[in-house]
């Protein structure tokens, strides 16, 4: 244990779009904040966001009904209306506080540039950098962070949310260079860690994307839903079989500007698939992608980009552009090879549209939250959107629980032991198993393989991201393997037909021994 102890009124663990928001805002209501991330404050996923912000902006001639109606079509009957109507009503509200804080979007200054995305029907999608929405966000919060002194620890992991003996959380028990191994004591804690696309052995998440806000959720008793909708994007840059780790981002805005897609012949991949062609929905398009691949014996598809002009192409999609050019690929002149990868966790720690969780002091925003907003499966660029508004928002129902709560008592000490399982072989058995395609005997191989981790002490960093992934993996594969019906992101081979009786989330907690477990279902729009 350290002898230096920090103690906090709000501690907010990630510091992307959802955390620095909160942070930010808790500052400006007096709250004592502390901000730790396991790397540096702008090593997250939100940079790596290309598309943009889906918000319906004043004299757009868009209306939240339609946005709303976007959402919950692309959510496959699981989004909840009202949480959908609320926080994409507050989207014009989000942008303009953070353009305050230094963000700049593409257009002038009294009319911003909008393009359209998968399952969007209007064009209310904000950009910044043609496709950098995610930096730019990143930057503006982050100078914002650093020019306001908020305080950050870098380079500090978090391996409990520890609580005291009435279940009220009481702190964070910490492994890693900032403050060593100790304890942070804090009334409140906000998880904002992002996903869990390091699950997979290619994604298009950063590799700090593990699964640990999920994982600290679940071990200080709190509910999830909706794990087993995991989104992979349609369009990742294909680099050749056998790579692994991250992979370059093809953002659909440029299907937005009329890129198609086709398969190895030539052909059309989404002709008479869905009425909004290669803008359908985001599982939609994927899946399209995923069957054209099994059928022509190919590891990809093309997007065909070339009526763009390279003038065009360096104009509206610098990075992608870029990225394709220092491949040697010119998407002037060739199509651009892609296949889908791991990209978004629609479920996580159940919240409100403030961010309260289901343990009294414990908040969560970004993808690590479930609010309801996603169902089973995203509208594309929701999510930047979702980060602003519940970050915001969290801030701002810690201060007010805070000023009627009691102070927690000393914290508890977490179990010292965690499975933690093999990175390489959880990642290739979820990609076998648990990817676009599931069925029952796959999801127990998967689970199988899970199960075999050993107990161990955490001694480092990698350690604690390892038992996080572990974790994630088996509370995943629980819900995957209970859900025997086919919707949105979940698609069952061996169960391909939607059931009306599975209109419902499933929650999935852990049990006495640590393992997680199905619970009660979950009507939409709140618990059953």
């Amino acid at each position: 244990m350290t002898n230096r102890q920090l103690t906090a009124d709000l501690a907010v663990v990630g510091t992307g779009v959802a955390g620095l928001s909160a942070a930010l805002r808790a500052a400006e209501l007096g709250l004592r904040v502390v901000a730790l991330t396991k790397n540096t404050i702008e090593d997250g996923n939100t940079r790596w966001a290309q598309g943009g912000v889906a918000v319906v902006l004043p004299g757009s001639g868009d209306s939240v009904d339609a946005h709303v109606a976007d959402t919950l079509a692309a959510s496959a009957g699981l989004g909840d209306e009202a949480a959908a109507r609320s926080i994409l009503a507050a989207g014009p509200a989000a942008v303009s506080a953070l353009r305050a804080r230094g963000a700049v979007f593409d257009g002038s200054a009294g009319e911003l540039e909008h393009t359209r995305e998968g399952g969007h029907r209007a064009f209310r999608v904000i950009h910044a950098g043609g496709d950098a929405t995610g930096a730019e966000i990143e930057r503006a919060l982050a100078g914002a962070a650093q020019s306001g002194q908020l305080p950050v620890l870098e380079g500090q992991s978090v391996t409990d949310v520890l609580r005291d003996d009435t279940g009220r959380v009481a702190g964070l028990a910490l492994l890693g260079e900032a403050l060593g191994t100790g304890v942070l004591r804090s009334r409140a804690v906000l998880l904002a860690t992002g996903g869990l696309g390091q699950l997979y052995t290619v994604s298009t998440n950063a590799d700090a994307a593990t699964g640990d806000g999920l994982a600290l959720a679940l071990r200080a008793g709190a509910m999830t839903a909706d794990l087993e909708f995991v989104q992979f994007h349609p369009t990742v840059l294909h680099l050749g079989a056998g790579s692994r780790g991250r992979q370059p981002l093809v953002t659909e805005a440029i299907r937005g500007e009329g890129a198609v897609l086709l398969d190895i012949t030539g052909a059309p991949v989404m002709t008479g698939v869905h009425p909004l062609g290669a803008l359908a929905p985001r599982d939609v398009v994927a899946a399209a992608i995923t069957r054209r691949m099994a059928q022509t014996g190919s590891d990809h598809v093309l997007l065909d980009t070339t009526h763009l002009g390279s003038a065009e192409l360096r104009r509206r999609f610098p990075t992608v552009h870029a990225v394709c050019v220092a491949l040697g690929l010119d998407p002037a002149r060739e199509p651009i090879p892609v296949a889908p990868a791991a990209h978004y966790q629609c479920g996580g720690v159940v919240t409100d549209t403030s961010g309260r969780s289901t343990v009294p002091g414990l908040y969560a925003a970004g993808e690590v939250a479930r609010t309801g907003l996603h169902g089973a499966n995203r509208l594309a660029s929701n999510s930047l959107l979702e980060g602003l508004v519940v970050g915001t928002r969290a801030a701002e129902a810690v201060a007010a629980d805070l000023a009627v709560s009691p102070r927690p008592g000393p914290p508890l000490p977490p179990c010292p032991l965690r499975l933690v399982g093999d990175r390489d072989a959880i990642q290739r058995s979820m990609s076998a198993h648990a990817g676009i395609g599931r069925d029952a005997t796959g999801l127990a191989a998967a689970a199988t393989v899970v199960r075999a981790a050993p107990w161990r002490r955490l001694r480092t960093p990698r350690d604690a991201e390892d038992a996080g992934l572990t974790l994630a993996a088996a509370a995943v594969l629980a819900a995957a393997s209970a859900r025997t019906e086919t919707r949105g992101c979940h698609l069952r081979t061996d169960h391909p037909r939607t059931a009306a009786r599975w209109q419902r989330s499933i929650t999935v907690v852990l049990d006495d021994v640590g393992t997680p477990v199905v619970a009660q279902p979950m009507l939409v729009g709140g618990v059953a």
